[in-house]
């Protein structure tokens, strides 16, 4: 008998190698790979990669990273703003700014997005892959996807917190596979659960999810205690399930101490901490930034997110007794992060995806077509389609967006949702100093006007604080007082939406004269007497 016919994955199921020559392994694309080839294409290469600049700011995150290159220095205190200049500022994603400045000094908006749309879809189809790998049902995993991607879309933007969907996607599968291979006897924890630590090294660099790296690892150490206190010595092989989850234990705290050493080689160290904390314990933040709302229902992202948690609800009310304590506490875990803050959804989706998908059970007559097809899935290795996408698409970044005499790729920021027009007309009268717009538009103007000009405000909370954003918040409601930030904060232009409420007043004040009008953005200077 030849090798690769003694290979066996399970009743009904059969191996990959042992039905298809090496060649067409290699060639014939998985599910995973048509859907990281589908969905790097759509968010690439039509108008979603616009989409994907609706946050103005990875303008700030793009010279931040310039700002690194030119100087050979991570920030430490702020430049783009004229109220905190030289105020200590944590950049504490520098490693992804860096990565999509110099992307954007290379290839313009076409670089940022192609590095947005490949992580997404890589996330994606890893997840996908991994849903196979657990052997669910394959029609099932599809399904589960699709709603996951639907639920993230609210959050497809070119902004670092995708990278950190794809750390926390490979977290959990890493700490979920070690703890399936002790509860089946095959000892403690494998070698691999320790590549965990050296993820943390980028992901602590890349973006503040870092810290739910620590709350999986809490969970599933707490998860392997359970099962250690649990488990009787009565027989032997409870004996030896006993002794697993003690090493498994051990493991888990080594790697949450050495993960724990690794997230303090950042250029704040021990800091990062208590920044991130004071900054997320803002309860005054908190409730006034839109990401942080919890979600609006009315949304379509947010009714597949809906769907996602009655089919939770309902297989747990089904096969809740076979439910792990660290699968419950995880699910418990991203049923309230989703539902606390919209932009827990992508993340929150994944993890409940990655939980429900093997525990519901396929039907008896398709249980053998979703073995085989979970056979053949992770038998196709050869990943040869993703290659030639990514490698098809950078070359059309790489080639200014063109194909030939046609333009496939043009990724800009949004006439309809950015002042373009506005700033077009600024920089063309070549003003100087500083600009009062919204929060919102402070990356846009940065990654316009630095640093010719600074902004009053941008979306960097954490670095204006409660006290500054109280009083900016009071102006553009146009609230009691609304004035006095004005005075305080000087501007030589303020730029605001066309229908904001500040615009209307500064309309009918006495002192401000109208410079600039278009259906986005309307621009006021103060009259010189």
């Amino acid at each position: 008998m030849r090798a690769e016919s003694r290979a066996w994955a399970g009743p009904g199921s059969v191996n990959a190698a042992s039905v298809k020559p090496a060649w067409v392994r290699f060639v014939l694309p998985s599910g995973a790979d048509l859907i990281f080839f589908a969905m790097l294409g759509v968010l690439v290469l039509t108008p979603l990669s616009v989409r994907l600049l609706g946050d103005a700011g990875i303008g700030w995150h793009i010279r931040t990273g310039q700002e690194i290159l030119a100087t050979h220095s991570i920030p430490r205190v702020d430049s783009f703003s004229s109220t905190m200049a030289g105020k200590p500022w944590f950049a504490w994603e520098w490693l992804y700014d860096l990565t999509v400045g110099k992307l954007e000094s290379e290839w313009g908006l076409n670089g940022v997005v192609w590095f947005t749309a490949m992580t997404i879809a890589l996330t994606f189809a890893c997840t996908f892959r991994f849903l196979m790998a657990r052997r669910t049902n394959v029609v099932l995993a599809l399904v589960l996807v699709l709603l996951a991607v639907s639920a993230s879309m609210i959050h497809f933007l070119a902004r670092p917190h995708v990278v950190s969907w794809l750390f926390t996607l490979a977290w959990f599968y890493l700490l979920d596979g070690s703890e399936r291979l002790s509860l089946k006897g095959r000892g403690g924890s494998p070698r691999w659960i320790f590549a965990l630590s050296l993820l943390m090294l980028v992901w602590v660099n890349v973006h503040g999810g870092f810290l739910l790296g620590f709350v999986l690892l809490g969970i599933f150490l707490l998860g392997a205690g359970w099962t250690w206190f649990n488990t009787n010595e009565n027989r032997i092989e409870e004996m030896l399930q006993k002794i697993a989850a003690a090493k498994r234990m051990r493991s888990l705290a080594v790697v949450t101490l050495l993960s724990g050493v690794a997230s303090l080689v950042n250029p704040y160290g021990w800091k990062l901490y208590g920044h991130v904390y004071g900054y997320l314990s803002n309860r005054f933040l908190m409730d006034h930034i839109d990401e942080f709302q919890s979600p609006n229902f009315h949304g379509i992202a947010q009714k597949c997110f809906l769907l996602l948690l009655l089919i939770t609800v309902a297989t747990v009310a089904i096969r809740g007794n076979e439910l792990r304590l660290s699968q419950g506490l995880t699910i418990l875990l991203a049923v309230y992060a989703g539902l606390y803050a919209s932009r827990n959804i992508p993340v929150s989706s994944i993890l409940l995806v990655m939980i429900v998908g093997p525990l519901v059970p396929a039907a008896r007559f398709t249980r053998e077509f979703s073995q085989r097809m979970a056979a053949v899935e992770t038998g196709l290795r050869g990943h040869l389609w993703p290659i030639l996408a990514m490698v098809a698409t950078f070359a059309v970044v790489a080639n200014g967006g063109r194909v030939g005499s046609g333009v496939w790729m043009d990724a800009h920021f949004s006439n309809a949702r950015m002042p373009v027009q506005a700033v077009n007309f600024l920089e063309e009268k070549q003003v100087r100093g500083a600009i009062l717009s919204p929060d919102y538009w402070g990356g846009y103007l940065i990654y316009r006007l630095y640093p010719m000009v600074r902004v009053v405000v941008d979306d960097r909370h954490d670095l204006y604080g409660e006290e500054f954003f109280k009083s900016y918040l009071k102006t553009m409601r146009v609230e009691r007082g609304w004035e006095q930030f004005l005075m305080v904060h000087e501007s030589s232009v303020v730029l605001l939406p066309r229908d904001a409420a500040l615009a209307n007043v500064l309309t009918e004040t006495k002192g401000w004269k109208q410079i600039y009008a278009d259906d986005v953005a309307v621009a006021f200077v103060r009259e010189r007497f």
